[in-house]
């Protein structure tokens, strides 16, 4: 779910709840070197490199040079959350060099600095309201997720999404006041695991998502999703990828996956599967 929503003094933040997957991971090494630059490696990691420059800063150590390292699963320029799992392993990766403990607020707050909107990733104990652009949590929700399976499809494989180039969504008044029963119905969703109810609330954010950032073939992979048993729609709302919801503990499950992907190589789509 991604929107605008109120924090608890009623001011208004761009916010959104991440889906995590497991299987997506980022690695970050930093070793330290006699220079006074830091470096990265790929060299394209640059909002991670910032994010290494501004954490020897708050840390006292900026005078200290090193390299950071990073390998990761994560597809680039999707919505995946790419970026913030480069600059969050970065961050940690560092502290840890040097044996500083950082509250999660801490770091969210030089994870922005860094990235200028990041996703929620660090919180993976229980699901989080996030304000993406100013780094905090708008509300904590109870738990986590319940566990969902995922058909990612790439509806646009030969195109990249720049986050920082992809102009914020202008919610209108309707929409916004949209986003307040979502809120609700993911939170009862969240305290209750009924996961089917996530898949409501993400398809009804899929839906708003369209006249900003619009998914090809929504309404093909809706019908799709509706015929094989889904649960739902959630999209990557700066990105090109739709992910098919499946609850993991329906005993259809697996059926209803088989019939997606059916349906779905039928169709010519790309996608990957992911179990929760």
């Amino acid at each position: 779910m991604q929107g605008v929503f109120d924090d608890a003094c009623f001011q208004r933040y761009r916010g959104l709840v991440t889906f995590p997957c497991r299987h997506l991971q980022t690695h970050a090494i930093f070793v330290p070197n006699s220079s006074h630059a830091v470096t990265i490696s790929p060299g394209t990691k640059e909002k991670a490199r910032r994010a290494a420059a501004l954490t020897l800063r708050q840390i006292s150590r900026q005078d200290q040079g090193g390299n950071v390292e990073i390998s990761s699963t994560i597809p680039i320029g999707r919505g995946m959350g790419s970026s913030t799992a480069d600059v969050l392993a970065t961050i940690q990766a560092i502290l840890d060099r040097f044996d500083v403990a950082w509250s999660m607020e801490e770091i969210m707050h030089v994870a922005v600095e860094a990235e200028t909107a990041c996703d929620s990733t660090l919180f993976s104990q229980v699901a989080v309201l996030f304000a993406q652009r100013g780094g905090i949590v708008l509300e904590a929700f109870d738990r986590a997720l319940p566990k969902i399976d995922i058909i990612s499809v790439d509806c646009e494989p030969s195109a990249t999404v720049s986050t920082l180039d992809f102009e914020p969504a202008l919610y209108n008044e309707f929409e916004v006041e949209a986003f307040k029963p979502l809120r609700s119905l993911l939170r009862r969703a969240v305290r209750q695991g009924d996961a089917g109810l996530v898949g409501k609330v993400a398809t009804a954010s899929a839906r708003i998502n369209q006249r900003f950032l619009a998914k090809p073939r929504l309404d093909e992979l809706e019908k799709i999703a509706a015929a094989s048993g889904a649960i739902g729609l959630q999209v990557a709302h700066s990105g090109t990828l739709v992910g098919m919801m499946f609850d993991h503990l329906s005993p259809n499950r697996d059926v209803s996956i088989e019939r997606a992907a059916a349906a779905l190589e039928q169709a010519k789509f790309s996608f990957t599967t992911f179990a929760a």
